[in-house]
Parts: structure tokens; C-alpha cells; sequence
């Protein structure tokens, strides 16, 4: 994932996720629209994941993806927050926590449209 970014000329602050979710922190340039980005990010990090056969069946994204956008003064603070994603998990799934985001950014949704938690 950290070459398809700097492929496309942004620049990678950190990525780090769990067994069902990754967190990635971009500082994106005005170049390409995040769903190009992001189209690119899946389509070839899963065609990778196949071709290494990383995983027993066919790997594949869900559909989607959670973008959201923070000032400069609040790299650190996200910086920290995505590195520890596994004590994070413990208190709150990433569900849980997905939509606390939703909320927090004043983004209107429904449940039916949401990912699936991975079983």
C-alpha cells in the first residue's frame, strides 16, 4: 500500500489495521480525487494479496471506504491513534467505532449501507 501511494505522489504517514480494517493517514495532493486513490489502493493491494496467496480462498476488499479529512495540528494526535489500533480494539469494534466517525464528522447514513462485520 505505502508504494501505490507514493506511486500516485501522495505521501504515506502511517498505516496500520486489524485482521478486518486498516487505518491509513495521507497526506494527499491535489492530483487525483481520493476515490481514484482508494479504487487503485484496493484493486491492486488485493490483486498482490492474491498473487502472493496471502490468504486460503480469493482476498477481497469490501466495498467502500471511510474517508476523513484533520488539520495539521492534529497529525500527532491520529498519528497515535491509528498506531495503536490493537489496544484500541479491545475496548470498541471497529463497527462500533466506524460510526462513532460518522457521527463525530456530522455525516448522515444508513445502517444498510455500512459494511458488514467480518464473521
Amino acid at each position: 500500500m505505502s508504494g501505490i501511494v507514493h506511486q500516485n505522489h501522495h505521501k504515506l504517514l502511517i498505516v496500520n489495521g486489524m485482521s478486518d480494517h486498516i487505518h491509513m493517514l495521507v497526506g494527499l495532493r491535489p492530483v487525483q480525487a481520493v476515490s481514484d486513490l482508494m479504487q487503485d489502493i484496493k484493486g491492486s493491494s488485493s490483486k498482490w494479496i492474491n498473487e502472493q496467496r496471502f490468504t486460503q480462498g480469493r482476498f477481497s476488499w469490501q466495498e467502500g471506504y471511510g474517508a476523513f479529512s484533520y488539520s495539521k495540528s492534529q497529525l500527532d494526535a491520529v498519528i497515535n491513534y491509528i498506531r495503536n489500533q490493537e489496544t484500541h480494539h479491545q475496548k470498541k469494534t471497529f463497527l462500533e467505532e466506524y460510526k462513532e466517525f460518522l457521527e463525530r464528522f456530522e455525516v448522515v447514513y444508513k445502517d444498510k449501507y455500512i459494511f458488514k462485520e467480518v464473521t
